[in-house]
């Protein structure tokens, strides 16, 4: 597992897929953060703090961790060369975790770099170091969470289909729903008592909660649970190819 895992990370690393993941989200929340006024402009905030990234940042993310994910396995129908990876001595599981993995840690990586926006602010703060450590380093925490269910997502959506693009879009939709669409439907309150329950379902809600500075158990009971919901999916797929 560990191997394919090592040349999971080689393929994003070896290639200019990797690198334009992490330009584009370094770049784009750069220029929305720094530069383009208004909006989430951190320099036009009243108070040092985070919040305008930590919002940002999965909208970014609904876009392009289905980019870099829609190959995973699509490709490998498309080519034929899944067969050659049920050949392997590893169970289907260990084969989805190291693809699987890869992606998470490809996120990981591009999310360290934004650390300097952590310092920049807490350098600005009047006085200096105002800025809540403890609820930004939850809200990074929150973040590496939720770009870990997309990935799960687009794992998921690259089993089902041998065409990237199918799975590209496929993907884009469920992280979208799942993170905000449950949330705008449960807000129309047309379902009553089931508004709530309607809501809980969504990431936003456990996310913003998380991003409060607080680590309740049951959210990351949650954000466990739905990646082992999609990898679980998965590996069903996987597993009905094999038939």
């Amino acid at each position: 597992m560990k191997a394919l895992y090592l040349k999971e990370i080689r393929s994003f690393l070896s290639s200019i897929i990797g690198y334009i993941f992490i330009l584009i989200y370094l770049i784009s929340a750069g220029l929305f953060l720094w530069i383009i006024p208004e909006g989430w402009n951190l320099l036009e905030g009243t108070e040092a703090d985070l919040i305008p990234f930590f919002n940002l940042s999965p909208i970014i993310f609904l876009i392009l961790i289905p980019a870099i994910t829609m190959r995973s396995i699509a490709e490998e129908r498309r080519t034929g060369s899944i067969e050659l990876l049920f050949t392997r001595p590893l169970s289907d599981l260990q084969i989805l975790l190291a693809k699987y993995l890869a992606g998470v840690t490809l996120v990981v990586v591009s999310i360290l770099p934004t650390l300097i926006y952590f310092l920049t602010m807490y350098q600005l703060g009047n006085p200096v170091g105002t800025i809540d450590i403890g609820a930004t380093l939850t809200s990074y925490l929150g973040l590496i969470l939720l770009g870990s269910v997309f990935v799960a997502i687009g794992l998921f959506a690259s089993s089902i289909t041998s065409s990237q693009i199918v799975a590209f879009i496929v993907a884009m939709f469920m992280c979208w729903l799942i993170y905000d669409g449950f949330s705008q439907l449960g807000s129309f309150k047309l379902f009553g008592s089931f508004d709530t329950v309607i809501q809980y379902i969504g990431i936003s809600f456990h996310y913003d909660s998380i991003k409060r500075g607080v680590i309740d158990t049951r959210d990351i009971f949650y954000f466990l649970s739905v990646i082992a919901l999609f990898i679980f999916a998965a590996l069903t797929v996987i597993k009905s190819l094999k038939k």
